[in-house]
């Protein structure tokens, strides 16, 4: 398996002292790959800026000329959670265009699948607005880039950030040819993503939201994979898979109150691979969203890199522990199985 890598070295100019939103958490997931030998077993791709064109396929040049006027004149808080420096502007230019490279290169048959260690991060990015740490939509970008240049017709996100894409289901919410799939805390920040926000006009149900309860871990993000998440994008057949992966639904994470393990990482890894070997030829790019806890971070980082190469992840130094006492969901998950006619 040719596994492909991409990181990018302007997010190191992208950071405020204090916030959660750190350039330590992709520094840390690149000492550990390092320290365990993993990443000279990767294809290490070259990093780039996105083009005004690849941007303009998600965000109106005008959004994009008062980010980068605002970036300029920074320091600067774009909403309460959001910051900018001078160098915010470069770096999420770069974690774009990156995640572009990394999916043209999947679609181009050089490798088989790729992991984009990138920040900031995007689905939080709505075509006109950045909020919740994120500036552009690196993903959505990416989506737009495999449709308008390389004629695939229909793409699957599936969104495992702890927190709702708001402004991923934002460029989408009335395209049915991009099927957005999120399994999310709620309610919970942003307060978007109730089930029953599934589409509009020719969007209509290609927009999931798999709404959990505080505590899910393991055996319940499985229960989703298995009864929503894995049969909707069988049925929607896409061309290319692409993973908002948000490590921030790990029990450690500081900042919300799920229980996954990287045990439990892996497995919906393995589950978001299969679906890409039985349905798009294996073609598949996860890009790191959220994710807050710089042990968790790097081990899951690790976690799936070596389910993309085909290996049994390597035991991590957090383990299982979870917190509070696990939800029932089975009620929940009938009920969005009944709102999407997976019944």
């Amino acid at each position: 398996m040719t596994v492909a890598f991409i990181t990018n070295p302007n997010h190191i100019h992208h950071f405020t002292t204090g916030h959660p939103e750190s350039p330590e958490r992709l520094e840390a997931t690149l000492a550990l790959l390092r320290e365990c030998g993993l990443r000279d077993r990767l294809h290490e791709l070259e990093p780039r800026d996105a083009t005004d064109e690849e941007l303009s396929w998600v965000h109106p040049p005008a959004f994009v000329d008062e980010l980068q006027r605002i970036c300029d004149a920074a320091p600067a808080m774009i909403d309460g959670d959001t910051y900018v420096q001078p160098g915010s502007y470069a770096a999420a230019l770069t974690a774009a265009g990156s995640t572009v490279a990394a999916t043209e290169a999947v679609l181009a048959g050089e490798i088989d699948s790729a992991f984009c260690a990138l920040r900031p991060p995007g689905h939080h990015a709505g075509p006109s607005n950045a909020m919740g740490f994120c500036l552009l939509n690196n993903i959505a970008i990416a989506a737009q880039a495999a449709r308008k240049r390389h004629g695939v017709e229909r793409v699957a996100i599936i969104d495992i950030d702890v927190h709702h894409g708001n402004g991923t289901q934002d460029a989408f919410y009335d395209d049915g040819d991009l099927l957005y799939v999120s399994t999310h805390l709620f309610p919970f920040y942003p307060g978007t993503g109730p089930p029953t926000e599934t589409g509009a006009g020719d969007g209509e149900g290609a927009n999931v939201n798999i709404t959990l309860p505080a505590y899910c871990g393991d055996a319940e993000y499985r229960a989703a994979f298995e009864q929503i998440v894995e049969p909707v994008v069988r049925r929607f057949r896409p061309e290319l898979i692409l993973v908002s992966c948000g490590f921030d639904a790990h029990f450690a994470d500081p900042i919300a109150n799920m229980a996954l393990t990287n045990a439990g990482y892996g497995d919906l890894a393995s589950r978001s691979l299969a679906l890409a070997d039985e349905l798009c030829g294996g073609k598949i790019v996860f890009l790191l969203e959220g994710g807050y806890d710089l042990i968790a971070v790097p081990w899951g980082v690790r976690t799936v890199l070596e389910v993309l190469l085909g290996e049994k992840p390597t035991p991590d130094p957090l383990g299982t522990l979870r917190i509070g006492d696990p939800p029932e969901i089975s009620e929940l998950l009938a009920e969005m199985r009944t709102l999407h006619g997976l019944l």
